[in-house]
């Protein structure tokens, strides 16, 4: 007489272990894979928005270059200072270069604010002189972010030359 192995309690009767068990590794594989897949899609969107901050980064650090590269020249033409005291550009119609220092230096710096920070119509760069205290503002658009209403930069240098 042989015994009758017990039935489980939440063992349904009939079914042996190793069939209770067929398919629990696959079970386990797919969930281990849907937890990788998730986990890669978060460092993909990570390394897209490691990229957008540095472009954005690089582009404030060019609009600082210009500004400082346009005060330079003010300061290497300050007997032309008047000329400088009240001046707008737009990177996508530059002034002509003229015959001054000053008509040359204002052309040089709108072309360079064109061919780094883009030449669109909102690429602006704007000087502002009171005596010796001037205020160079340039605005740029920093749409690569890819942040939503983070658009439009700015950057104002103020120096006394």
């Amino acid at each position: 007489m042989n015994p009758r192995p017990a039935v489980r309690a939440n063992q349904p009767a009939g079914l042996s272990r190793a069939r209770l068990g067929r398919g629990v590794g696959l079970i386990e594989v797919l969930v281990a894979l849907l937890v990788l897949s998730v986990g890669m899609l978060g460092v993909a969107m990570t390394q897209t928005r490691a990229l957008g901050s540095n472009n954005s980064s690089m582009a404030r650090s060019m609009a600082v270059v210009a500004s400082y590269s346009i005060l330079d020249a003010m300061r290497a033409d300050r007997a032309n200072l008047a000329a400088y005291s009240s001046v707008t550009v737009s990177a996508d119609s530059c002034p002509a270069g003229g015959s001054t220092r000053a008509a040359r230096q204002i052309n040089a710096w709108c072309n360079e604010l064109g061919a780094r920070l883009g030449a669109a119509s909102t690429t602006l760069g704007q000087i502002r002189c009171n005596g010796s205290d001037c205020t160079v503002t340039i605005t740029y658009d920093d749409s690569r972010l890819g942040i939503p209403g983070v658009g439009t930069q700015t950057v104002v240098t103020r120096a006394m030359l």
